[in-house]
């Protein structure tokens, strides 16, 4: 008796924890499918970005037509020699040539929650920018100069992931090298603290703190994602300045890092084009972003063919170096999930190793549940290192260290200030819930077309499809790769005579507030392009009030739907801004109407 409920119990136990496992998985398989989602849409959207950027912001002065911004601001901030810093800044005071106990006080600082002064953050910049126009595409390192090099991928502007890093691992320094291997900002609240930490010990250490640029280190994709933002709010009188100058250091951060001649660190992956040598001659700094074509290319309209070609090439090689996955099928093909970037197998992984005669790829760029992933056949490492990315407990971080024989050695940790107070059932219902609640709202954006697909395989207008119906009009629309027959349980109801009821898909969402002015199709229109909505109309606020004259609203309207190619009636536009115009001045507060867009969830389930 006693075996026999010990198998039981044991039987029971394995099953939850399989079904725990499996509710785990597909949680972080929607967040990732949203995420690839939403870089394509970036991706398509970056020549309208382009042009946005292009007409409406300008260089400070008139008289300046034919410097950079950047030089504007170098020279401006020579003139002036310094910005004020009250007597009431108790935050760092920095002086350079920087110490080890500058960067001591930095890392104090931004414990407290503190900033460091504008002046210091412009002149650092400066400086760090200096430092990395010296710098090669690809830098050499030697482990003989040390036991150990540590490599550690994404951050994400998790500060607590570094602090963390720094507690285990220990600080920068001549016997304690590190490679940073691109993606420090954007999606976390800390990217400029990050910034500030990594660019200081490169100028204590320009020898043994080694930054790679990710496909994050880009002002356009920073537009969407969170970093342009995180500036603005934190440095109110002169992100202008610290942008200009951030645009122009991403872009003279070195692209790979290459130890004892083995072993190629970039962030991305590679295609079957990709040439080292060609990547250590190109001239790095004139993509500002690899989401638009240099400025030149753009305007020069008496270039020759040959060099428009090579900026071209460039920007390829580039794109595939930063935006590029491995997956375990042989060949290399366009990456649709992400829009950029190829699929690289283990075939072109072999034939770049011959041509150069490596032993490994340490790449990043793609978020894996452990922190790390080998693949391969143990040629090529994922390395991820912002734990808790998609949701507190989601993942793990991880960083590597490479010894003289360069074997790696995988150290994992995950910051917690919750999650140790939750059992494995609460952590995966907690992960499980957040990734329910933005695929809903990705399905409310896309209902007219839900529908429409819904209604393809219910000839007789019954409402009720089978579930196979409901899953292939699901995937359709949304192209999302996810398991949608293992998700209706969650997502919509099923009647007693196991059809789908497609239309629950929608009883639990409705908008942020009841517009009687918005037609439903322009309601789910601006709901769907809330965010690209947004980027817009930053770029266009130039005095970052908030507010946004009615005229200004309308003509970018138009000018967005004419690019996406929506059909959407002027008069119903024009007739909803002037109902949010509540004290009819003639502005609206955009934060506002976008919270007016946004889908709430009536019915929140709760994580079981």
């Amino acid at each position: 008796t006693v075996i026999r409920a010990a198998i039981l119990i044991q039987k029971w136990y394995r099953f939850t924890m399989a079904r725990l496992e499996m509710r785990r998985r597909y949680s972080l398989s929607i967040f990732q499918s949203i995420e690839y989602a939403d870089e394509q849409d970036q991706l398509q959207l970056s020549n309208f970005f382009t042009f946005m950027l292009d007409h409406c912001t300008h260089p400070d002065s008139g008289n300046n037509k034919n410097k950079s911004n950047v030089q504007i601001v170098l020279e401006k901030f020579d003139v002036k020699k310094k910005i004020n810093v009250p007597d009431s800044y108790y935050g760092p005071r920095l002086s350079f040539p920087l110490t080890v106990e500058d960067a001591n006080a930095l890392l104090h600082a931004f414990r407290n929650e503190q900033l460091l002064h504008a002046r210091y953050v412009l002149q650092l910049l400066s400086e760090t920018r200096r430092v990395l126009k010296e710098m090669p595409n690809i830098t050499h390192l030697s482990t003989s100069y040390s036991k150990e090099i540590t490599v550690c991928g994404d951050l994400h502007g998790n500060l607590d992931d570094l602090l963390l890093i720094f507690y285990k691992n220990g600080l920068p320094s001549e016997q304690n090298r590190y490679v940073f291997n691109g993606d420090f900002v954007d999606r976390g609240k800390n990217s400029m603290e990050i910034l500030i930490i990594l660019f200081a010990f490169l100028l204590i250490y320009p020898n043994d703190l080694h930054l790679n640029r990710g496909n994050h280190e880009d002002y356009i994709m920073n537009l969407r994602y969170g970093f342009t933002k995180e500036v603005s709010k934190k440095y109110k009188d002169h992100w202008k300045q610290i942008l200009c100058l951030l645009r122009d250091v991403f872009s003279w951060l070195p692209l790979a890092t290459i130890i004892d001649s083995k072993v190629l660190i970039l962030h991305g992956g590679i295609s079957d084009t990709t040439d080292l040598d060609f990547l250590n001659a190109l001239e790095r700094n004139k993509l500002k972003s690899l989401m638009r074509p240099p400025k030149s290319v753009r305007d020069r309209q008496d270039q020759t063919k040959k060099k428009i070609s090579t900026a071209k090439t460039s920007k390829h090689i580039i794109l595939d170096i930063l935006w590029s996955d491995p997956r375990s099928q042989n060949g290399c093909t366009p990456n649709k999930c992400r829009g950029g970037g190829c699929y690289f197998g283990p075939d072109v992984t072999a034939k770049l190793f011959e041509r150069y005669n490596l032993k490994m790829l340490i790449r990043s760029h793609e978020f894996k549940p452990e922190g790390y992933e080998i693949s391969h056949d143990g040629k090529v490492i994922t390395i991820f290192s912002a734990s808790n990315y998609y949701e507190e407990g989601s993942n793990r971080g991880a960083y590597i260290k490479l010894n003289p024989e360069l074997t790696p050695r995988f150290v994992q940790y995950q910051v917690s200030k919750f999650t140790r107070r939750q059992n494995l059932q609460e952590r995966v219902g907690t992960i499980e819930s957040s990734a329910l609640k933005c695929l809903r709202e990705k399905i409310y954006a896309h209902r007219s077309e839900l529908t429409s697909a819904f209604a393809q395989y219910d000839v007789n207008g019954t409402g009720r499809i089978s579930v196979n119906d409901w899953a292939a009009a699901m995937e359709s629309v949304l192209q999302l790769e996810l398991p949608w027959r293992m998700l209706r349980s969650q997502l919509a109801q099923m009647n007693p005579d196991g059809k789908v009821d497609f239309m629950s898909c929608f009883y639990d969402l409705k908008m942020g507030q009841s517009i009687k002015e918005a037609q439903p199709a322009l309601a789910e229109t601006l709901c769907r392009y809330r965010k690209d909505l947004e980027i817009i109309f930053n770029i266009i606020d130039k005095d970052h009030s908030g507010l946004i004259s009615l005229e200004e609203f309308s003509q970018t309207w138009r000018l967005f739907t004419s690019h996406l190619g929506i059909d959407v009636q002027d008069d119903s536009i024009d007739k909803l801004v002037l109902s949010i115009d509540y004290n009819k001045d003639g502005h609206i507060d955009f934060n506002e109407f976008l919270e007016a867009f946004h889908v709430v969830h009536r019915l929140e389930k709760k994580a079981t």
